[in-house]
């Protein structure tokens, strides 16, 4: 293209670019700063000998260690008595105090098992069978209750009486053994047919451990062959198991149903009394 085939500007066009160049070349150039120069900064003096500033204060005296060993001093010989013993332990035994496992009684000695169960066995007798003030809450009477006690008075009042006959001992030992045992039984199931509030078990432990006064009585009668006497002997025998079960039947059951609960009782330890007194 060529400048005679420019094309000509509007005539508002090329008053505007006039102006401008009239405004250009009528005052001088300047151009203005973006922003005002910022003020000169602060030197940081730099020494060259140490970077820090000397302190007056002293220097902290090296931390003590909490470690001190213990150097065993010679034993002195003014004093020839031993050191005290140290003093016992205050934590109580778990196993005593009714927390924790009970103590391993596989690997004690057999002695020590029978003395135990020994012990149990005379406790629970002073409980059920003499006067004792736990009588009036029989509850706690025979809470640690065993068979071991009632097992031996059964064999041992069986024994007695087959001893006691002159012919078919055995026979003997046998239904006394059964009368007493299914007696037992039967008489458990009564009271919680009757809905007494007790242990299978524990009155089973209950009636064979008054069986006692019943055992001492056949004992007696074994060695003095009196029918007079056996009469005295069996009854005061009788009272004394009938007197020993009553209280712990007739709280196991409802007031209204204490005699069928004590009927049954006083008519096994009566049939244990006419088999004393039988046998000859």
């Amino acid at each position: 293209m060529s400048h005679s085939d420019t094309i000509p500007l509007h005539a508002s066009s090329q008053s505007d670019i006039d102006e401008i160049e009239n405004l250009i070349y009528a005052s001088p150039a300047t151009v203005l700063p973006a922003r005002p120069p910022s003020p000169p900064r602060a030197s940081i003096p730099v020494s060259s000998s140490s970077p820090f500033i000397n302190s007056n204060l002293p220097n902290p005296a090296p931390p003590k260690s909490s470690y001190q060993p213990q150097i065993p001093k010679p034993p002195s010989s003014s004093s020839s008595f031993p050191p005290p013993p140290p003093p016992p332990s205050t934590r109580p035994d778990i196993a005593n105090s009714g927390f924790g496992p009970a103590p391993n009684t596989l690997t004690e000695p057999v002695w020590d098992t029978i003395k135990r169960d020994l012990s149990r066995i005379v406790s629970n007798l002073k409980l059920v069978v003499f006067p004792n003030p736990n009588r009036e809450d029989p509850g706690k009477a025979l809470r640690d209750w065993d068979l071991w006690g009632p097992f031996f008075f059964i064999v041992f009042l069986g024994l007695i009486l087959s001893w006691s006959a002159s012919v078919k001992k055995s026979e003997v030992f046998a239904v006394a053994f059964a009368l007493l045992a299914a007696g037992a039984v039967i008489l458990t199931l009564n009271v919680l047919l009757l809905g007494g509030h007790i242990i299978f078990f524990q009155s089973l432990s209950l009636l064979g451990y008054c069986l006692f006064p019943l055992d001492v009585g056949a004992l007696i009668c074994m060695l003095k062959n009196n029918v007079i006497l056996k009469m005295v002997v069996v009854c005061v025998t009788l009272a004394w198991s009938s007197w020993a079960a009553y209280p712990f039947m007739s709280s196991a059951v409802n007031p209204r149903r204490k005699a069928l609960a004590l009927y049954p009782v006083f008519l096994m330890y009566v049939s244990v009394g006419f088999l004393i007194i039988a046998i000859d």
